[in-house]
This record gives C-alpha cells, sequence and structure tokens, in this order.
C-alpha cells in the first residue's frame, strides 16, 4: 500500500517544485493583463514599482476585461499571468472557469472608482444627453412611438430623431467590444438605466430577467454603433478626425486629452471628478484587480507590487493616481482592500452572490 502512493506523493512534491523552479526560471517579472481602462493605472504603479524596488518593471497588457479574465483563468504557472485587470467585478461565470483549470485561489483588490463618458471633439458643441436618449439610440430594438408596448427594428438615424432638443448629426458611436468590462458596464448603467425610464421595460426587471436584458443589452447593428478595439486612444484619434462621432471609454481617457474632446452631460450631470467621486453622475462603476495566490512568492515582486498599488501615496486622495483620473475609495474603504490584498484574503464564490 505504501509503495503505491509513494509514486504520487513524489510526483505531487516534484510538481510544486517544478512550477517553483520554472517560474524562478522563466519569468522573472509580473505579468498583468485586461482591462484598457486600469491599464493606464496599472501602468503608472509599474513603472513606480520598478523604480523604487529591486524588481523588474512588471509588463502590462490591454487584452479587455474578458479577454484578459481567459489569459487569467487559463491555468497556474509561468505561462500564465498573475493578474488581471478588470473594469467590473469578475462574474461568476468566471470565477467557475477559473477553478476548472486550477486557478483556485483568487484575491479580489478593489482599487477605486470610475465613470463612463460619451465624448465628441471639441470642434463641435457639447451634447447634453439622458440614459433614455442613450437605449433609443443604440438599442436594437425599442419602443414602438405608439405606445403599445411592442418592439420596432431602431428607427432612429440622427440624434434628432431620437430628441428633438439633440443636433441632427448621424448617431455614430465608437464603443468598446463585447470582451471589454467597459462596455459590461455601459450596457449595465446606460443601456439598463434608459431601458428602465419605459414602465413596461422596468417592470420586466422582475417578471422576465432575461427578455429585459435582451431589450437593454442588444446593440444595435446597423452601423450606428462601431466596435473601436480596446485601445481608447485610438477612439480619441477618430473622434478628431470625426467632430460628429461620439466615443464610449473611461473618465481617466477624458481627463487626460481634455484638449481635444469633451464629456456629454447625462442625466443633467457633467462626468468630472467630483461628481464621480460623489455618487452624482449616473454612469459610474468600481475597478479592480485580481491575483492568483498561488504565484506570489513564486514570481518575484508580486508582494511588493501589492504594497506599492494600495499606498496612499498611490491610490489615496492625493495619491499618485488621482492625478491620473482614478476616483478614490472612502478611507475606511481603501484600508478594507489594502488589508485583503497584503493578507491574500482568498475571494470566496459566495461573494459573488447571483
Amino acid at each position: 500500500m505504501f509503495r503505491m502512493k509513494t509514486p504520487l506523493l513524489i510526483s505531487i512534491v516534484f510538481a510544486g517544485f517544478s512550477l517553483h523552479a520554472a517560474a524562478c526560471m522563466a519569468r522573472d517579472h509580473i505579468d498583468i493583463v485586461g482591462s484598457s481602462t486600469v491599464y493606464p493605472f496599472a501602468t503608472v504603479v509599474a513603472e513606480q514599482f520598478g523604480k523604487a524596488t529591486r524588481y523588474k518593471t512588471p509588463k502590462v497588457e490591454a487584452t479587455g476585461t474578458g479577454g484578459g479574465f481567459k489569459l487569467f483563468c487559463g491555468g497556474i504557472g509561468v505561462k500564465y499571468p498573475d493578474i488581471s485587470n478588470a473594469s467590473r467585478r469578475i462574474k461568476k461565470s468566471e470565477y467557475l472557469m477559473c477553478r476548472s483549470h486550477g486557478v483556485d485561489e483568487i484575491v479580489e483588490v478593489k482599487i477605486g472608482y470610475d465613470g463612463i463618458v460619451l465624448a465628441n471633439s471639441r470642434k463641435t458643441g457639447p451634447l447634453a444627453l439622458s440614459r433614455r436618449d442613450i437605449f433609443l439610440a443604440l438599442a436594437k430594438s425599442v419602443p414602438a412611438s405608439d405606445d403599445s408596448e411592442k418592439l420596432v427594428p431602431n428607427p432612429y438615424r440622427t440624434w434628432k430623431d431620437v430628441n428633438p432638443a439633440l443636433p441632427s448629426f448621424r448617431i455614430e458611436v465608437l464603443g468598446p467590444p463585447p470582451t471589454s468590462g467597459t462596455r459590461d458596464a455601459f450596457l449595465e448603467l446606460a443601456m439598463e438605466g434608459g431601458g428602465r425610464t419605459f414602465k413596461w421595460i422596468d417592470a420586466l426587471k422582475k417578471k422576465d430577467k432575461q427578455k429585459f436584458k435582451s431589450i437593454c443589452h442588444t446593440i444595435r447593428e446597423d452601423g450606428a454603433y462601431i466596435e473601436a478595439g480596446e485601445n481608447d486612444n485610438l477612439i480619441v484619434q477618430k473622434l478628431e478626425a470625426n467632430p460628429h462621432a461620439v466615443g464610449i471609454f473611461g473618465f481617466s481617457f477624458l481627463d487626460q486629452n481634455a484638449d481635444k474632446i469633451q464629456g456629454a452631460v447625462i442625466d443633467g450631470v457633467e462626468p468630472t471628478f467630483d461628481a464621480i467621486a460623489e455618487g452624482e453622475y449616473p454612469v459610474s462603476r468600481p475597478l479592480y484587480f485580481y491575483v492568483k495566490k498561488v504565484h506570489v512568492g513564486v514570481i518575484p515582486g508580486i508582494d511588493a507590487y501589492l504594497s506599492e498599488f494600495t499606498r496612499e501615496k498611490a491610490w489615496g486622495e492625493d495619491g499618485y493616481l488621482s492625478d491620473r483620473g482614478l476616483i478614490p475609495m472612502p478611507e475606511d474603504e481603501r484600508r478594507k482592500f489594502r488589508d485583503d490584498a497584503l493578507k491574500l484574503r482568498i475571494l470566496d464564490l459566495d461573494q459573488l452572490g447571483h
């Protein structure tokens, strides 16, 4: 009996040793993937980390939130990323995907807040939109104009068609692809928010959640919405070239390009740092990153990177990340997530809800 168990025991120990040895030999830097919105914040922290510590500067890639989780959840070891940035919370399905590939222990770190803006070129006038306007402009099917509680294929071609108070520009919105956390948050906050201004659609949220989601989350495919990839800087360039187009991205990109573009007022609120921080701006969301606990202590410097990111000098009210557009969490929330990060507390499936 002992002889049968011994090879298994040796193989398990050897597998653990091989992972540690391979990691040390094959990779001496942290690999980070994920959200294009979190990318500039993670890049700044990585650069600061590289200068201030003995470790190499982490490699940061903008793959989109969904794309990042696919890579992150692929497995354990040097072939797979150590950290995945996210512009929304990890989904239960993604958590289970991680588990199915042996990624069992994940540390969740909330880093702050961000607003999703609809922006256009400063070469033309600013827009003032409601979430209802946004829904009617971009949904594949919209309520019929006869109040019959029926849906019709989206007939609106210009912003003026949607709302007579808006300009007669053709609806042309450059937005993120389905792999983007910004798109997920935009659908939930802006499109659902607009759809729910119709009482019968709002009622569907409780009566028929699947139909409600289908109505509010299905974007039109007739050219009014253009998937512009994960490169938000490219969207800014396209807005400069086409002053009548509108782009969707995180507040930090508006903040960094305020000389070129302007954010639309949404439901009467401008997308400003203070409005997002105080919860007044209606299209705002939390930002995160996720860490493989098993990689800490194997890939050099992960614990030091967590310490750097969660320092007050980084993510605090007067930290260098707020200068880049990150909206800091309240002090007690920062304290909680720093403690979670430094103690490597594991995210539990029950915390993700339904």
